[in-house]
């Protein structure tokens, strides 16, 4: 099965990557549904809505700055370097993710959609001010600060720069995302339960579109009834033989 994979990626005009928080597991990102989805005695759930931002800013920062803080210590795995080294060879046109971990672009992707947004930007909760805290090399003073962040252009409440439950994705990102899965021939999808919508429609306008879609996951998932093929296993293992087999494939 990896090797009629390895040939459809190899032979793909426009493939594409879609992941969700499987494969940031093997770099030690918890998962919100997962053990580590309890903060305290809170569901991360409970937190990461508009509701709970406007009833206690606070607690929702510092719930945050716990996590930017954790996430911040996660370093790139073999499966995100695998993508960034297929983004290189010009097999992989885009990846499209829920994550907001940024383990993508460290490991060297460059054309990335972020659906969720991002935990290390912040934004305005008024205004359009955006930071990303990471570029501007304030994170380490952000999470040592303890007091609510303010907005420097118009003084209101900054709040990170995320999609939260009950709002919707980004319109720009979403467009994107959904014109790349049309366009595509194949679609990788990594890691995702494919139960969140509206993103987990990706694969199939990727399948409705004429497309194949390959799974990697340990477990079958939302995505499975519509693979074409699926990979069982570790998103880093299956990764990293699936980019030597393409290699040799377009050598």
């Amino acid at each position: 099965m990896i090797e009629e994979a390895a040939r459809l990626m190899a032979r793909s005009r426009f493939a594409i990557a879609f992941t969700g928080a499987g494969i940031s597991a093997e770099s030690g990102v918890p998962t919100f549904r997962g053990p580590g989805g309890l903060w305290r005695q809170y569901r991360a759930e409970e937190l990461a809505t508009p509701e709970a931002f406007r009833r206690n800013p606070r607690l929702v920062w510092e719930f945050y700055r716990w996590r930017m803080n954790l996430i911040g210590k996660a370093k790139p795995n073999r499966a995100h370097y695998a993508l960034a080294e297929l983004e290189k060879m010009g097999v992989l046109k885009a990846v499209i993710t829920q994550n907001i971990d940024d383990l993508h672009r460290e490991a060297g992707t460059e054309n990335l959609i972020e659906l969720h947004g991002n935990i290390f930007r912040v934004r305005c909760s008024v205004c359009g001010y955006r930071e990303d805290l990471k570029k501007s090399g304030r994170l380490g003073e952000f999470l040592a600060g303890k007091s609510l962040p303010h907005c420097p252009d118009c003084g209101s409440l900054l709040r990170p720069d995320v999609v939260w439950f009950g709002e919707a994705l980004p319109e720009d990102a979403m467009n994107m995302a959904f014109g790349l899965a049309e366009r595509a021939d194949v679609c990788l999808v990594i890691g995702t339960s494919g139960v969140v919508y509206p993103a987990a429609y990706i694969p199939r306008i990727v399948k409705e579109s004429g497309g194949r879609v390959i799974e990697i996951n340990t477990e079958e998932s939302g995505i499975t009834p519509v693979a074409d093929i699926f990979l069982r296993g570790k998103a880093g293992e299956v990764m990293e033989e699936l980019v030597k087999m393409i290699g040799r494939l377009v050598k």
